[in-house]
């Protein structure tokens, strides 16, 4: 009977450790105030270091009401093999963009593993350094809203970011992350505010997402491999760009990169591949580019191998970046300009191996034209403008 008992007792023991509720950490506890003008970023990173340090899976919780805070860095390794940060309030930068405006990050997240962010409302609060740049004064870059850097198996849900300062959302060094339903919403004249970015990184997903902004609605920066876009709205912003790439001279190059069922309203670019006019190691291959529709777009389908901002650093130069095997796939709509499709490639590296397949795009109720420069490939299927390939 006793040893029944020490069994029954063992055995709970270890049910309850397996399957206890999280431990959860409400920022509040720790001195938060919902006011949108107290300082709280003591009080989020000493709930974080309470998570960070947890035998067991951990939750910070953020109740509603606007949270207060300057750049915060929420650093690993964690003891803690899950933390949740469950948002149901807002956090807001400071509205003197002086405050985080030279910081690079606003939020930032390193060395983490297994951290998931449900909910929750960013306001970066970046009209003013907007302002500021957009008159040519004397600025400070600004701060990135939310950043994970060398971080493993991270997802992010139905989180909104309103107003960065500079970019929204920024992956670098990390594998495994997926986004979901995620929101981004800045102005069409706000510069450098990608919506979101992702360099050196190994199997991301970004899907049911929605992002309006003055950059990039997605940017995708050299290493990264196995992305994955699906179901995003795009406009106004510069739209899903892989590069720019070749700005270093030994570069890694992006691979594996498929984006289906994406629609474009208003945007400068839809699907667009750009590197810099100098000479470099980087590559671009093995892109599929599938089941998109355009409205109004300026170039709805374009790829440009002469980058070069300002004319400083590459007039006169080739691009090294060789780009290939790159699909279209089912792409329609409408486009603002003559030539929807441009191909503009490297003399020393031609694009090669590129893919039309059932594309119909009309500009002003009539077909648009096609260019290609150094560009070669095969068509399949319906093709509006006529293929210059």
């Amino acid at each position: 009977m006793a040893n029944t008992m020490v069994y029954l007792l063992l055995l709970s023991f270890l049910f309850t450790s397996l399957f206890a509720a999280p431990t959860t950490y409400n920022v509040v506890s720790f001195g938060a105030k919902p006011d949108g003008t107290t300082d709280s970023t003591k009080a989020f990173l000493s709930a974080w270091s309470e998570s960070c340090g947890s035998a067991s899976e951990a939750t910070v919780y953020v109740p509603q009401g606007r949270f207060l805070l300057r750049n915060a860095a929420f650093q690993g390794p964690c003891k803690s093999s899950r933390i949740t940060m469950r948002i149901d309030g807002t956090l807001v930068a400071p509205s003197d963009f002086q405050v985080i405006g030279d910081a690079e990050n606003w939020l930032f997240f390193q060395h983490v593993n297994g951290v998931t962010i449900n909910g929750g409302i960013l306001d970066g609060q970046g009209t003013g350094l907007w302002a500021c740049k957009n008159s040519g004064k004397d600025c400070p870059d600004g701060a990135t809203s939310i950043r994970f850097s060398d971080s493993n198996n991270i997802a992010i849900n139905g989180l909104t970011s309103l107003n960065s300062q500079l970019y929204h959302i920024v992956f670098d060094g990390c594998d495994n992350v997926k986004l979901q339903g995620v929101k981004v919403s800045a102005s069409g004249n706000s510069p450098n505010t990608d919506g979101i970015h992702v360099q050196s990184s190994t199997d991301v997903t970004i899907l049911n997402t929605k992002i309006s902004t003055g950059d990039d609605c997605v940017s995708v920066g050299p290493g990264t491999t196995n992305l994955w876009i699906e179901n995003v709205a795009c406009g106004p912003g510069h739209g899903i760009s892989i590069g720019s790439l070749g700005k270093d001279a030994n570069e890694a190059g992006v691979q594996n990169v498929t984006v289906t069922t994406a629609t474009f309203t208003g945007s400068q670019n839809g699907l667009r591949i750009k590197s810099w006019g100098r000479p470099s190691t980087g590559f671009a291959r093995n892109i599929l580019f599938q089941h998109a529709v355009m409205n109004n777009v300026q170039n709805p389908i374009i790829i440009d191998q002469h980058y070069c901002p300002d004319d400083k650093g590459c007039p006169g130069q080739v691009s090294g970046v060789q780009i290939g095997d790159v699909t279209y796939q089912d792409i329609h709509g409408t486009s603002a300009t003559e030539v929807a499709v441009k191909f503009d490639c490297s003399s020393k590296y031609p694009c090669s191996r590129i893919r039309l397949e059932d594309v119909k795009l009309t500009y002003n109720n009539r077909p648009a034209a096609a260019s290609c420069t150094n560009a070669g490939g095969s068509v399949s299927g319906v093709i509006q403008p006529n293929s210059c390939l």
